[in-house]
């Protein structure tokens, strides 16, 4: 079985962390960098079912399946992946906050990938999940801690 994890730290404290991450209009901003997909529907409740919809490419439509199965605001998230609605293989994220001095280290862990083919999605999804967790949240965390601060 494959998986990939990405941790980052931000400068910022686990509350705001936790509100760019869950919050629909932030997370709008940051998963549309580098080819990610932007959130329809999302809302941090267990039971919540949602897709990022992204930029179709050969063999895959551009949409991702998700159902929220557990939120322990502000330091925990657990939902499904499903790269395609039909599909069977369904795959976990959790997303991990905690205090460090300074800030928030942000754990993404995406588990569960199979085979060959599990292998190289988890490859590709851990490229793009870096882009998007070091380019992509950083100035949608700088813009709201400064809301913040107003």
């Amino acid at each position: 079985m494959s998986e990939y994890t990405v941790v980052r730290e931000y400068p910022y404290p686990v509350a705001e962390v936790w509100q760019v991450l869950t919050d629909p209009e932030q997370v709008a901003q940051w998963t549309t960098t580098g080819q990610g997909g932007r959130p329809e529907n999302y809302a941090p409740v267990p039971g919540t079912k949602f897709r990022f919809v992204g930029k179709p490419v050969i063999g895959w439509a551009g949409i991702v399946y998700c159902e929220v199965i557990a939120v322990t605001a502000p330091h925990s998230l657990h939902y499904t992946w499903r790269g395609d609605e039909e599909t069977t293989n369904v795959t976990d994220v959790t997303y991990l906050l905690e205090p460090v001095p300074g800030g928030t280290r942000f754990t993404w862990k995406h588990t569960g990938f199979t085979g060959a083919g599990g292998f190289a999605m988890a490859k590709l999804l851990g490229s793009v999940r870096k882009k998007m967790l070091t380019d992509g949240i950083a100035p949608v965390l700088e813009a709201y801690h400064r809301t913040q601060q107003a």
